[in-house]
């Protein structure tokens, strides 16, 4: 006998919410390897966690070009973003 389906919803608990995307961000990243692996597959993975922080994971050559371009965009926009906040002395 399976399991049931799983429905999906925000988890409202911080504490859970972090431990399940800690958890699935694992798996996610199994999965693109298997894909790799197994199809002879370019992949790429770039995950945000809830508080910001940046995972990525890359298969294949393409995606070093790709993975350099968007990492310097994401740095450049945050960059720009902190230099518009207001600085209060």
């Amino acid at each position: 006998m399976g399991r049931g389906r799983v429905q999906l919803r925000r988890i409202e608990n911080k504490i859970r919410r972090q431990v399940t995307f800690s958890k699935r961000r694992t798996g996610l990243v199994k999965k693109a390897q298997e894909i790799s692996v197994l199809c002879d597959a370019d992949v790429a993975l770039i995950v945000f966690s809830p508080k910001g922080k940046l995972f990525e994971y890359s298969a294949g050559s393409r995606f070093e070009f790709l993975q350099e371009l968007l990492l310097n965009l994401l740095l450049r926009k945050r960059s720009h973003i902190y230099s518009c906040l207001p600085t209060y002395i």
